[in-house]
């Protein structure tokens, strides 16, 4: 029977209307978890509009989460008596148009690039804006930068930024949807299989790759917006950050690369080995993140959704 096109946006609402009572019942540690859970799926979505519907997995989207982040302060700052909801407005404003002029200014040459080239090209934007933002002293990226508390009086800052990444990733994973449903998602499957065979059938892979590349900068810049603000304070190393780089690979390919849910469980798969199973080994992370990594690529190449679905199809 072929599921009601709404059917997975109905869904996704009712788990983040469930997924909203977290910080009712849960203990402060894991309203933290869940916190970076939240993020990082969100983040590991934004990518997949990229990276896992199009084919071209990018090394370098911490690029945006500090753009969107440095941004935002610098343009907050100008208004310190704005209301605290209007202010957070106004970053994600202006956190999201300059990760759009920053994209459409390199995706004609970047994209380009295929591959292994892209990645590497990618990596090296997100070091020249690391570069430019602690060097160049109107960005204040080597001083830092203080954002200003904006969850309500009489809630806890935690609970309160829960709540907001939870929105924030919600929004990510409905545009995700609507996109992979759409003839502009098909075209960019079609891109991730065959780009060349894609442009002689007439999809105009060029103008596809740029919108999917600046939507999936734009969405990344609002969850380093929420990210800047969830800190406090930031500077360069904070948010330009080449683990995230990594992370943001690793999440699609655990969680099946080219799914909309794959990030989603992978996010939520490696948060959790990392911050609860190894919170006391700190040095331990990034060998566990290979290992499991390795072991999964082993195991189930396809990552866990795919591997779901053989178990399902053999059954």
């Amino acid at each position: 029977m072929k599921k009601h096109p709404l059917l997975v946006a109905l869904c996704i609402v009712a788990a983040a209307i469930v997924l909203a009572f977290g910080p009712m019942v849960l203990p402060p540690f894991y309203v933290r978890v869940g916190q970076i859970m939240l993020y990082s799926a969100g983040l590991g979505v934004a990518w997949a509009i990229l990276g896992g519907f199009a084919g071209y997995a990018s090394f370098g989207h911490a690029a945006f989460i500090g753009v969107g982040a440095f941004t935002a302060g610098l343009v907050e700052s100008q208004f310190p008596t704005l209301a605290a909801p209007l202010l957070l407005l106004l970053g994600f404003a202006a956190g999201a148009a300059s990760c759009a002029v920053v994209s459409l200014l390199i995706a004609y040459p970047i994209l380009r690039l295929r591959g292994t080239f892209f990645a590497i090209a990618m990596l090296g934007v997100s070091h020249v804006c690391s570069e430019v933002t602690n060097n160049v002293d109107i960005f204040q990226g080597s001083l830092g930068l203080n954002f200003p508390q904006i969850a309500p009086a009489g809630m806890d800052p935690a609970s309160f930024f829960y709540e907001v990444y939870l929105a924030g990733a919600t929004i990510v994973l409905l545009i995700a949807w609507q996109i992979r449903r759409s003839r502009f998602g098909a075209g960019l499957l079609s891109i991730r299989e065959d780009e060349d065979t894609a442009r002689m059938l007439g999809v105009p892979t060029e103008r596809y790759k740029r919108t999917a590349f600046v939507i999936s900068a734009v969405l990344t810049g609002m969850m380093g917006v929420i990210y800047a603000h969830s800190l406090g304070y930031i500077t360069t190393e904070s948010v330009y950050r080449d683990d995230t780089n990594l992370n943001l690979i690793v999440y699609s390919l655990l969680g099946g690369m080219g799914t909309l849910f794959g990030p989603v469980i992978g996010a939520g798969l490696l948060v959790f080995v990392t911050q609860v199973i190894l919170a006391r080994l700190l040095d331990f992370h990034l060998f566990a993140t290979g290992l499991l990594l390795v072991l999964l690529i082993l195991v189930a190449p396809g990552g866990l959704s795919g591997l779901l679905k053989r178990r399902k199809t053999a059954a």
